[in-house]
Protein backbone atom coordinates (compact mmCIF):
# COMPACT_ATOMS: atom_id res chain seq x y z
CA UNK A 1 0.00 0.00 0.00
CA UNK A 2 1.78 3.41 -1.41
CA UNK A 3 0.66 6.64 0.28
CA UNK A 4 -1.12 9.31 -2.20
CA UNK A 5 -1.40 13.14 -1.79
CA UNK A 6 -3.62 15.34 -4.52
CA UNK A 7 -2.31 18.97 -4.41
CA UNK A 8 -5.25 20.57 -6.11
CA UNK A 9 -8.34 18.79 -5.20
CA UNK A 10 -11.38 21.05 -5.73
CA UNK A 11 -11.34 20.94 -9.59
CA UNK A 12 -12.83 18.81 -11.83
CA UNK A 13 -9.72 16.54 -12.32
CA UNK A 14 -9.03 16.40 -8.99
CA UNK A 15 -11.85 14.97 -7.94
CA UNK A 16 -11.83 12.42 -10.59
CA UNK A 17 -8.52 11.64 -9.55
CA UNK A 18 -9.77 11.14 -5.92
CA UNK A 19 -12.96 8.90 -6.78
CA UNK A 20 -10.23 6.58 -8.73
CA UNK A 21 -7.76 6.64 -5.97
CA UNK A 22 -10.14 6.21 -3.02
CA UNK A 23 -11.24 2.52 -4.91
CA UNK A 24 -7.60 1.73 -5.93
CA UNK A 25 -6.30 -1.81 -4.02
CA UNK A 26 -2.61 -0.30 -4.19
CA UNK A 27 -3.13 3.71 -2.65
CA UNK A 28 -4.47 4.95 0.43
CA UNK A 29 -5.26 8.61 0.15
CA UNK A 30 -3.43 10.73 2.81
CA UNK A 31 -4.20 14.52 1.96
CA UNK A 32 -6.06 16.27 -0.54
CA UNK A 33 -5.16 20.33 -0.62
CA UNK A 34 -7.12 23.37 -1.30
CA UNK A 35 -6.45 26.85 -0.77
CA UNK A 36 -9.78 28.48 -1.02
CA UNK A 37 -11.40 25.23 0.38
CA UNK A 38 -9.18 24.77 3.73
CA UNK A 39 -10.95 22.86 6.45
CA UNK A 40 -13.94 21.77 4.44
CA UNK A 41 -14.73 18.26 3.82
CA UNK A 42 -13.71 16.91 0.67
CA UNK A 43 -17.67 15.77 -0.34
CA UNK A 44 -18.51 19.24 -0.27
CA UNK A 45 -17.13 20.22 -3.49
CA UNK A 46 -17.47 16.54 -4.75
CA UNK A 47 -20.59 15.60 -3.49
CA UNK A 48 -20.45 11.78 -5.14
CA UNK A 49 -17.98 11.25 -2.49
CA UNK A 50 -20.15 11.54 0.57
CA UNK A 51 -19.66 8.27 3.10
CA UNK A 52 -16.76 7.42 0.82
CA UNK A 53 -14.25 9.49 2.45
CA UNK A 54 -14.40 12.03 5.44
CA UNK A 55 -11.02 13.61 4.01
CA UNK A 56 -10.73 17.59 4.34
CA UNK A 57 -8.76 20.18 2.18
CA UNK A 58 -5.96 21.38 3.29
CA UNK A 59 -3.31 24.35 2.05
CA UNK A 60 -0.33 23.28 -0.07
CA UNK A 61 1.67 24.30 2.98
CA UNK A 62 0.64 21.42 4.70
CA UNK A 63 1.72 18.82 3.04
CA UNK A 64 3.73 16.03 5.04
CA UNK A 65 5.65 13.10 2.80
CA UNK A 66 4.24 10.45 0.83
CA UNK A 67 5.20 8.11 -1.72
CA UNK A 68 3.25 10.13 -4.50
CA UNK A 69 1.90 13.00 -5.18
CA UNK A 70 -0.32 14.19 -7.97
CA UNK A 71 -0.38 17.72 -9.07
CA UNK A 72 -3.63 18.82 -10.48
CA UNK A 73 -3.18 22.71 -10.40
CA UNK A 74 -3.83 25.43 -12.83
CA UNK A 75 -1.52 25.21 -15.17
CA UNK A 76 1.91 27.59 -14.56
CA UNK A 77 1.58 26.66 -10.61
CA UNK A 78 3.01 23.54 -10.46
CA UNK A 79 6.47 24.99 -12.13
CA UNK A 80 6.81 28.12 -9.98
CA UNK A 81 6.48 25.38 -6.88
CA UNK A 82 8.62 22.88 -8.41
CA UNK A 83 11.01 22.90 -5.63
CA UNK A 84 9.28 22.58 -2.93
CA UNK A 85 6.59 20.40 -4.59
CA UNK A 86 8.91 17.67 -5.73
CA UNK A 87 10.38 17.12 -2.44
CA UNK A 88 7.23 15.71 -1.28
CA UNK A 89 7.44 12.37 -2.58
CA UNK A 90 9.72 10.40 -4.76
CA UNK A 91 7.31 9.62 -7.47
CA UNK A 92 5.82 12.94 -8.74
CA UNK A 93 2.29 13.02 -11.27
CA UNK A 94 1.60 16.42 -12.98
CA UNK A 95 -2.17 16.76 -14.59
CA UNK A 96 -1.23 20.11 -15.66
CA UNK A 97 1.05 21.32 -18.59
CA UNK A 98 3.90 22.61 -17.03
CA UNK A 99 5.91 19.69 -17.90
CA UNK A 100 4.37 18.42 -21.39
CA UNK A 101 6.73 19.74 -23.23
CA UNK A 102 10.25 18.70 -23.73
CA UNK A 103 10.97 21.89 -25.98
CA UNK A 104 11.07 25.18 -23.32
CA UNK A 105 10.58 27.48 -26.58
CA UNK A 106 6.92 25.63 -26.88
CA UNK A 107 5.61 27.48 -23.32
CA UNK A 108 6.05 31.38 -24.72
CA UNK A 109 5.19 30.28 -28.30
CA UNK A 110 1.35 27.99 -26.81
CA UNK A 111 0.95 29.17 -23.19
CA UNK A 112 2.58 32.73 -23.15
CA UNK A 113 4.83 32.40 -20.77
CA UNK A 114 8.36 31.60 -20.14
CA UNK A 115 9.14 28.40 -18.38
CA UNK A 116 10.06 29.24 -14.66
CA UNK A 117 11.96 25.53 -14.21
CA UNK A 118 13.37 24.73 -17.64
CA UNK A 119 16.03 22.49 -16.37
CA UNK A 120 13.59 20.21 -15.35
CA UNK A 121 11.18 19.50 -18.34
CA UNK A 122 14.09 16.62 -19.61
CA UNK A 123 12.98 14.75 -16.23
CA UNK A 124 9.84 14.40 -16.68
CA UNK A 125 8.03 11.44 -19.26
CA UNK A 126 5.27 12.32 -21.06
CA UNK A 127 2.70 9.61 -19.09
CA UNK A 128 1.15 7.90 -22.22
CA UNK A 129 1.35 4.07 -21.60
CA UNK A 130 0.36 3.51 -25.12
CA UNK A 131 3.72 5.41 -26.45
CA UNK A 132 5.99 5.53 -23.79
CA UNK A 133 5.57 2.44 -21.70
CA UNK A 134 8.96 1.54 -21.18
CA UNK A 135 10.27 5.09 -19.98
CA UNK A 136 7.16 5.47 -17.34
CA UNK A 137 8.34 1.91 -15.81
CA UNK A 138 11.31 3.84 -14.63
CA UNK A 139 10.50 7.44 -14.47
CA UNK A 140 9.63 9.14 -10.87
CA UNK A 141 8.30 12.38 -12.88
CA UNK A 142 5.49 11.81 -14.90
CA UNK A 143 3.45 14.85 -16.95
CA UNK A 144 0.03 13.44 -18.04
CA UNK A 145 -0.98 14.64 -21.79
CA UNK A 146 -3.51 16.97 -22.25
CA UNK A 147 -7.06 15.86 -23.09
CA UNK A 148 -7.54 16.91 -27.09
CA UNK A 149 -4.04 16.51 -27.35
CA UNK A 150 -4.28 12.62 -26.09
CA UNK A 151 -7.13 11.81 -28.28
CA UNK A 152 -5.29 13.52 -31.29
CA UNK A 153 -2.21 11.37 -30.57
CA UNK A 154 -3.71 8.29 -29.94
CA UNK A 155 -5.70 8.29 -32.99
CA UNK A 156 -3.21 9.15 -35.30
CA UNK A 157 0.05 7.31 -33.36
CA UNK A 158 -0.80 3.77 -35.57
CA UNK A 159 -0.06 5.67 -38.75
CA UNK A 160 2.95 7.87 -38.05
CA UNK A 161 4.57 5.07 -35.94
CA UNK A 162 4.06 3.18 -39.46
CA UNK A 163 4.86 5.60 -41.00
CA UNK A 164 2.53 6.12 -44.12
CA UNK A 165 1.45 9.43 -43.72
CA UNK A 166 2.24 11.63 -46.59
CA UNK A 167 4.75 13.73 -45.32
CA UNK A 168 3.86 16.75 -48.23
CA UNK A 169 0.51 17.00 -46.79
CA UNK A 170 -1.06 18.55 -43.50
CA UNK A 171 -2.75 16.74 -40.99
CA UNK A 172 -6.08 18.57 -40.04
CA UNK A 173 -7.61 17.58 -36.90
CA UNK A 174 -11.00 18.68 -35.79
CA UNK A 175 -11.39 18.42 -31.96
CA UNK A 176 -14.63 18.63 -30.23
CA UNK A 177 -15.60 19.02 -26.18
CA UNK A 178 -17.14 19.19 -23.49
CA UNK A 179 -17.41 22.31 -20.86
CA UNK A 180 -15.86 19.92 -18.04
CA UNK A 181 -12.47 20.66 -20.00
CA UNK A 182 -12.77 23.83 -19.64
CA UNK A 183 -12.56 23.60 -15.75
CA UNK A 184 -14.49 23.56 -12.43
CA UNK A 185 -14.10 27.90 -12.47
CA UNK A 186 -17.16 29.40 -14.23
CA UNK A 187 -16.63 31.93 -16.68
CA UNK A 188 -18.28 33.63 -19.68
CA UNK A 189 -18.11 31.28 -21.67
CA UNK A 190 -19.09 28.60 -19.33
CA UNK A 191 -22.58 30.77 -18.35
CA UNK A 192 -25.44 28.60 -19.01
CA UNK A 193 -27.23 31.01 -21.78
CA UNK A 194 -23.92 31.04 -23.53
CA UNK A 195 -23.01 27.67 -23.09
CA UNK A 196 -26.48 25.66 -23.58
CA UNK A 197 -27.35 24.49 -27.35
CA UNK A 198 -24.10 25.80 -28.68
CA UNK A 199 -21.82 24.32 -31.17
CA UNK A 200 -19.05 27.53 -30.92
CA UNK A 201 -15.41 27.18 -32.28
CA UNK A 202 -12.90 28.57 -29.48
CA UNK A 203 -9.48 27.89 -31.50
CA UNK A 204 -9.50 27.66 -34.73
CA UNK A 205 -6.26 28.37 -34.74
CA UNK A 206 -3.39 27.87 -32.25
CA UNK A 207 -4.65 25.83 -29.75
CA UNK A 208 -1.83 24.85 -26.92
CA UNK A 209 -2.22 21.17 -27.14
CA UNK A 210 -1.27 21.65 -30.34
CA UNK A 211 2.31 21.75 -29.40
CA UNK A 212 2.41 17.81 -27.83
CA UNK A 213 0.59 16.90 -30.85
CA UNK A 214 3.57 17.61 -32.60
CA UNK A 215 5.78 16.62 -29.91
CA UNK A 216 4.42 13.25 -29.97
CA UNK A 217 3.55 12.40 -33.63
CA UNK A 218 5.49 14.87 -35.69
CA UNK A 219 8.87 13.72 -33.89
CA UNK A 220 10.97 17.13 -33.85
CA UNK A 221 9.44 18.55 -37.30
CA UNK A 222 10.30 15.49 -39.54
CA UNK A 223 6.26 14.41 -39.68
CA UNK A 224 3.73 16.25 -41.03
CA UNK A 225 2.22 19.76 -40.45
CA UNK A 226 -0.71 19.82 -37.75
CA UNK A 227 -3.51 21.98 -38.26
CA UNK A 228 -5.31 21.69 -35.10
CA UNK A 229 -9.14 23.42 -34.25
CA UNK A 230 -11.05 22.97 -31.30
CA UNK A 231 -14.80 23.33 -30.58
CA UNK A 232 -16.96 23.38 -27.44
CA UNK A 233 -20.00 21.65 -27.89
CA UNK A 234 -22.82 21.14 -25.37
CA UNK A 235 -21.66 17.96 -23.76
CA UNK A 236 -20.29 17.92 -20.57
CA UNK A 237 -18.11 15.09 -20.81
CA UNK A 238 -16.11 13.76 -23.81
CA UNK A 239 -14.40 14.56 -26.71
CA UNK A 240 -14.90 13.60 -30.38
CA UNK A 241 -11.52 13.92 -32.53
CA UNK A 242 -12.06 13.89 -36.22
CA UNK A 243 -8.17 14.00 -38.34
CA UNK A 244 -8.24 14.08 -41.84
CA UNK A 245 -4.33 12.40 -42.75
CA UNK A 246 -3.39 11.82 -46.78
CA UNK A 247 -1.76 8.72 -47.20
CA UNK A 248 1.88 8.22 -49.01
CA UNK A 249 0.89 5.22 -50.74
CA UNK A 250 -2.94 3.80 -51.71
CA UNK A 251 -3.37 1.53 -48.78
CA UNK A 252 -6.93 -0.65 -48.46
CA UNK A 253 -8.69 -1.44 -45.94
CA UNK A 254 -7.09 -4.78 -44.87
CA UNK A 255 -3.90 -2.53 -44.38
CA UNK A 256 -5.34 -0.10 -42.64
CA UNK A 257 -6.75 -2.59 -40.26
CA UNK A 258 -3.41 -4.01 -39.50
CA UNK A 259 -1.89 -1.24 -38.86
CA UNK A 260 -4.39 -0.17 -36.45
CA UNK A 261 -4.22 -4.27 -34.25
CA UNK A 262 -0.42 -3.95 -34.76
CA UNK A 263 -0.03 -1.30 -32.30
CA UNK A 264 -3.33 -1.75 -30.05
CA UNK A 265 -4.24 -5.37 -30.08
CA UNK A 266 -2.45 -5.69 -27.17
CA UNK A 267 -3.07 -2.41 -25.09
CA UNK A 268 -5.84 -2.39 -22.55
CA UNK A 269 -7.25 0.65 -23.09
CA UNK A 270 -7.51 1.00 -26.51
CA UNK A 271 -10.34 0.02 -29.19
CA UNK A 272 -10.84 0.29 -32.70
CA UNK A 273 -14.36 0.78 -33.47
CA UNK A 274 -15.20 0.18 -37.09
CA UNK A 275 -18.13 -1.50 -37.54
CA UNK A 276 -20.30 -2.27 -40.74
CA UNK A 277 -23.59 -1.11 -39.36
CA UNK A 278 -26.10 0.16 -36.39
CA UNK A 279 -25.70 3.73 -34.91
CA UNK A 280 -22.87 3.41 -33.09
CA UNK A 281 -20.11 2.13 -35.70
CA UNK A 282 -17.56 4.88 -35.12
CA UNK A 283 -16.21 6.15 -32.03
CA UNK A 284 -18.88 7.59 -29.43
CA UNK A 285 -17.71 10.15 -26.79
CA UNK A 286 -21.09 9.55 -24.81
CA UNK A 287 -21.08 5.89 -23.83
CA UNK A 288 -17.42 6.37 -22.81
CA UNK A 289 -18.17 8.63 -19.83
CA UNK A 290 -16.81 7.74 -16.41
CA UNK A 291 -13.95 5.07 -18.31
CA UNK A 292 -10.82 4.85 -19.41
CA UNK A 293 -10.96 4.04 -22.65
CA UNK A 294 -10.15 5.37 -25.98
CA UNK A 295 -11.93 4.53 -28.98
CA UNK A 296 -10.53 4.58 -32.16
CA UNK A 297 -11.97 4.41 -35.53
CA UNK A 298 -10.99 5.25 -39.66
CA UNK A 299 -13.10 5.35 -42.79
CA UNK A 300 -11.10 5.39 -46.47
CA UNK A 301 -12.06 7.93 -48.54
CA UNK A 302 -12.85 6.07 -51.75
CA UNK A 303 -12.00 9.14 -54.07
CA UNK A 304 -8.85 9.88 -52.77
CA UNK A 305 -5.86 9.02 -50.29
CA UNK A 306 -8.00 10.79 -47.33
CA UNK A 307 -8.07 8.70 -44.26
CA UNK A 308 -10.76 10.00 -42.17
CA UNK A 309 -9.28 8.74 -38.05
CA UNK A 310 -12.14 9.24 -35.24
CA UNK A 311 -10.99 9.25 -31.87
CA UNK A 312 -13.19 9.32 -28.40
CA UNK A 313 -12.45 9.66 -24.89
CA UNK A 314 -13.85 10.95 -21.34
CA UNK A 315 -11.98 14.38 -21.24
CA UNK A 316 -11.36 13.68 -17.16
CA UNK A 317 -10.00 9.98 -17.67
CA UNK A 318 -8.46 9.25 -20.09
CA UNK A 319 -7.56 12.77 -21.14
CA UNK A 320 -7.01 13.74 -17.29
CA UNK A 321 -7.28 11.45 -14.05
CA UNK A 322 -7.66 8.14 -15.82
CA UNK A 323 -4.65 8.52 -17.30
CA UNK A 324 -2.65 9.42 -13.94
CA UNK A 325 -3.93 6.35 -12.38
CA UNK A 326 -2.94 4.10 -15.39
CA UNK A 327 0.57 5.76 -15.85
CA UNK A 328 0.64 5.44 -11.67
CA UNK A 329 0.08 1.66 -12.57
CA UNK A 330 2.91 1.22 -14.89
CA UNK A 331 5.40 3.03 -12.78
CA UNK A 332 4.54 0.40 -9.38
CA UNK A 333 4.43 -2.89 -11.64
CA UNK A 334 0.72 -3.11 -11.03
CA UNK A 335 -1.80 -4.13 -13.33
CA UNK A 336 -2.71 -1.17 -15.46
CA UNK A 337 -6.50 -1.72 -15.27
CA UNK A 338 -6.05 -1.34 -11.27
CA UNK A 339 -8.73 0.89 -10.00
CA UNK A 340 -9.80 2.25 -14.09
CA UNK A 341 -12.62 -1.49 -14.48
CA UNK A 342 -15.68 0.24 -14.80
CA UNK A 343 -17.19 -0.07 -18.09
CA UNK A 344 -19.42 2.73 -18.80
CA UNK A 345 -22.79 2.81 -18.89
CA UNK A 346 -25.91 2.45 -21.62
CA UNK A 347 -27.93 4.17 -22.10
CA UNK A 348 -26.64 7.10 -20.00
Amino acid sequence: MIRAAIAGGSGYAGGELLRLLLAHPEVEVTQVTSERLGGKFVHSVHPHLRRRTELKFEPRSALQPADVLFLALPHGQSSREAERLLGVAPTLIDLSADFRLRDPGGYPTWYGWDHPRADLLGEFVYALPELHRAEIRKANRLATGGCLATAAILGLYPLARAGVMDPAMPVVIEGKTGSSAGGAEAGPASHHPHRSGEMRSFAPTSHRHTAEIIQELGINGSGPGVAFSATAVEAVRGILVTAHVYLRDDLNERDLWKIFRAAYSEEPFMRIVKEAQGIHRYPNPKILAGTNYCDVGFERDPHSRRLVVMSALDNLMKGAAGQAVQALNVRFGWDERLGLDFTGLYPI
